[in-house]
């Protein structure tokens, strides 16, 4: 005759196993249709995608400063039926747009401080915060071969960008865009000029506080 002792013990392990493999359903409460989420990159063509670090020149600080604006993936991207051509990037796991302009024949990569690997430029219309707003953005590679791709693709968008203004009459827009930019550039070197300025006054100002307090 079986232990009752025994027989317990088995029917337990019995009912452990039972609920060691049992996997309940639940069905939602409220049921929620999947939804495609649109980048508005669906009407363009990737032309060139690579992974690299932005900067943006902070000029309303004090003194003025390069800040990181993202490390991600630099897109080049043409529209299907606009031919329009737009330089996206977005920051890696979060996706937010760090920086988001058209490409116009008048823009030029030029060298950041003497690195290779780094280019400088300006835009008159950056959109990366949704309202437009000139910036002048740096952008730095892994390595010099990819900063040289990166130019490659980025001239050659600016040939397609001249020849489809050109095509389409709007050879005036390009020129007023230069116009702007010159502009810019004037400004930023006007405004380092009044720093520089501001700094040599609060300098010898500082070297006459330092004689007044020898004398005394």
């Amino acid at each position: 005759m079986a232990d009752p002792k025994d027989q317990e013990e088995h029917e337990t392990t019995a009912e452990n196993v039972e609920d060691s493999n049992h996997d309940p359903h639940f069905e939602p409460i409220v049921s929620l249709p999947e939804q495609d989420v649109k980048t508005l990159e669906e009407d363009e063509e990737e032309l060139f995608k690579m992974r690299a670090k932005l900067y943006r020149f902070a000029s309303e600080n004090d003194p003025p400063e390069w800040k990181e604006r993202g490390t991600g993936d630099v897109k080049l991207l043409k529209h299907k039926e606009k031919g329009t051509i737009r330089l996206l990037m977005r920051r890696d796991r979060t996706l937010k747009i760090c920086a988001n302009h058209h490409i116009v024949p008048t823009m030029e990569l030029k060298p950041n401080a003497g690195s290779d690997r780094a280019w400088v430029w300006n835009t008159l219309a950056d959109y990366a915060d949704e309202s437009p707003k000139p910036e002048l953005l740096a952008i730095r590679f892994l390595n010099a071969e990819n900063a040289q791709k990166f130019k490659g693709k980025f001239d050659e968008c600016k040939e397609e960008v001249r020849k489809t203004l050109e095509g389409t009459g709007n050879t005036d827009t390009a020129n007023k865009v230069a116009e702007k930019l010159e502009e810019l550039s004037v400004k930023d070197k006007a405004s380092d000029e009044k720093k520089e300025v501001k700094k040599e006054t609060e300098k010898k100002e500082d070297e006459k506080k330092e004689v007044t307090a020898e004398k005394n």
